[in-house]
């Protein structure tokens, strides 16, 4: 089977699927990536990430990325700060400005790095996937606007509630059990400098009572806050706050964190911003499944595990790196694709297993009752 009749569909135009394409290419194998947004301003793209030396920069490097991500990317958020409810550091880092072991980038410049390194046309923009089904010895990827198109080999990189991984496993993701609720803060270093030293030039978790205050800095003098609680489910649409509004979510938000620092409470306040409830899923691990012809899954729809691992997009990265050169030396060399994807999942699926493991892990210590203690214990310190 040779570049010329074998086609590629990945699903999913975030950090997984645009790195895979990226790698594919590099070794003039081509793919069509389905995405359901309309560009890549069509939504904010999410916070920081820290990319780490095996994983995500290891992905970059094999894309041929990793000088460029270098030259955006920001070392000095590896600074950590770990607080208490009553605003008392517990234990902090600061990191050696030379160190560049996981230096962080704002989500929405790694994908437009990978973008950019893609031939033009590779990302199908508007493209809602909404079932895929057998075509003979291959798929047909059927999309909202009532069309459809063949492939022979396709891979899920579409996120949590992946529309392939039915084809493979009937795992579903669960509720974690604890709901974010997102606040922006901008500008901060001119108009909240105190929120701006309190938080610094990295992350903040101010942990205790089964809640958190998580902070991180973002590019452009931006700081992007979690206010972690463990609340039922449906909580966003049952508690009676109105997200949108600012005179009332505000002070209800302060409810929950009655009895908390003033200068903590002071991240609540100074938003200007709609308040964003996301609730946390992850998949049950291991994440596991029979061999399909043609089907594999990268990144969160094959483990998506809880923020509190720190390595969802890293490993998702690493993840479509890895199938790209398998798919991409048994296409050259006319080799089984099968085989190439049976050897990616070999790797793939138990480092997702340990990762969301600890993910499980690190959210049940952090949003905990006797919040720092936990976080303190994990990282070595003394209560």
């Amino acid at each position: 089977m040779n570049t010329q009749n074998t086609r590629i569909a990945v699903l999913g135009g975030g950090p997984s699927g645009l790195t895979l394409a990226r790698v594919l290419q590099q070794h003039d194998v081509s793919c069509t990536v389905y995405e359901r947004e309309g560009s890549v301003v069509a939504r904010p793209q999410g916070g920081t990430l820290d990319m780490k030396t095996d994983t995500g920069q290891a992905a970059l490097r094999t894309a041929g990325l990793l000088e460029k991500f270098l030259a955006i990317s920001r070392p000095e958020g590896q600074d950590g700060r770990l607080l208490d409810k009553t605003g008392t550091v517990r234990l902090e880092h600061q990191a050696d400005p030379d160190d560049l072991d996981q230096p962080e980038i704002d989500r929405g410049q790694l994908r437009t790095l990978l973008l950019d390194s893609l031939e033009p046309g590779t990302v199908r923009w508007h493209s809602d996937v909404r079932e895929i089904t057998e075509d003979g010895a291959g798929y047909r990827i059927h999309l909202a606007d009532g069309t459809s198109n063949r492939a022979d080999v396709v891979i899920g990189a579409d996120g949590a509630w992946s529309k392939v991984r039915p084809l493979l496993s009937s795992a579903k993701p669960e509720y974690t059990g604890v709901t974010f609720v997102e606040i922006h803060i901008d500008d901060v270093d001119e108009r909240h400098p105190d929120l701006a030293v309190l938080v610094g030039n990295g992350s903040m978790h101010a942990l205790s009572d089964n809640k958190g205050l998580i902070a991180q800095r973002n590019s452009g003098s931006h700081i992007r806050v979690y206010a972690a609680l463990r609340v039922p489910e449906d909580w966003a649409r049952t508690c009676g706050i109105d997200f949108a509004d600012l005179a009332t979510v505000r002070p209800a938000l302060r409810e929950y964190f009655a009895g908390w620092a003033r200068q903590l409470l002071a991240l609540i306040d100074a938003s200007e911003k709609e308040f964003v409830p996301r609730a946390l899923y992850a998949l049950p691990f291991p994440h596991t499944w029979p061999a399909r012809p043609g089907v594999t899954l990268l990144g969160d729809a094959a483990h998506l595990m809880s923020p509190f691992s720190g390595l969802g997009a890293n490993l998702a990265m690493l993840d479509g790196a890895e199938l790209g050169i398998e798919l991409a030396t048994a296409i050259k060399a006319g080799t089984s694709i099968d085989d190439a994807i049976a050897r990616y999942e070999a790797v793939m699926q138990p480092r997702g297993a340990e990762a969301a493991e600890g993910a499980a892990h690190g959210i049940d210590i952090a949003i905990a009752p006797d919040a720092p203690l936990g976080a303190l214990k994990f990282l070595g310190q003394d209560a």
